[in-house]
């Protein structure tokens, strides 16, 4: 029987399979979904979720794709890396889950994963009011994009891709710092809340040694 802890509950995120949520700390929202159901899995991929949280993002890419050879998560807040553990167990999901900040992760792991995922903190500034646990998981406040793309370029084979979303007003940024790091980005896709509103979002897919040449697609409605 997996324990659901005080101010937490269970909440559908893929056909009958369930996550469990806090409602105290920072929870999933839809940008978690459109980045699972962007990236593309080929068949034996070692997919890494970066700043996972909860999961949603790799637990929703594996329901996905099964095919997929494997998958581990990294998450720097142990009450979220606690809360992956016991929903990968309820739903018996075969994953590894670490607790370490991406700075931290060992070099055992470079060149080790042909995918990589990402939602990261993506807001600038720090958490004012919030509360510290939620912010970090919005706010760049203990780690930035630049770690993000330095830390995927690292850990992914020559070949692999890492999906990752931001702010669709850091859109020049993301690109450029892919691009700096050998990750050529091949994909790129904004969303919007409504039917001709400007994008908020922007997902990118690049590869780690790719060659020049990019698809856009066509703007993604998300009715939040």
């Amino acid at each position: 029987m997996v324990e659901i802890k005080e101010g937490e509950v269970l909440e559908e995120f893929y056909l009958d399979k369930k996550i469990i949520q806090n409602v105290n700390l920072y929870r999933f929202t839809s940008d978690s979904i459109l980045l699972s159901r962007f990236a593309r899995a080929k068949y034996g991929d070692n997919v890494a979720d970066f700043c996972s949280g909860s999961g949603v993002v790799g637990f929703h890419f594996l329901c996905l794709h099964p095919e997929i050879s494997s998958l581990t998560l990294f998450e720097m807040q142990k009450e979220l890396a606690d809360m992956s553990r016991r929903t990968a167990q309820l739903n018996s999901f075969n994953c590894e889950i670490f607790c370490t900040r991406l700075q931290d992760i060992g070099s055992e792991f470079n060149d080790r994963f042909s995918l990589v995922l990402c939602n990261p903190p993506y807001e600038r500034g720090g958490f004012e009011n919030a509360v510290y646990e939620k912010a970090v998981c919005r706010k760049e406040i203990t780690l930035t994009l630049p770690e993000i793309i330095d830390v995927a370029f690292y850990k992914l084979k020559f070949g692999g891709r890492v999906a990752l979303l931001n702010r669709a007003d850091r859109a020049a940024e993301l690109i450029f710092l892919l691009k700096k790091r050998g990750l050529e980005p091949k994909r790129i896709q904004f969303v919007s809340g409504a039917e001709g509103d400007k994008p908020y979002i922007i997902m990118v897919e690049a590869v780690k040694g790719g060659k020049e040449g990019v698809e856009v697609l066509p703007t993604l409605v998300n009715g939040r």
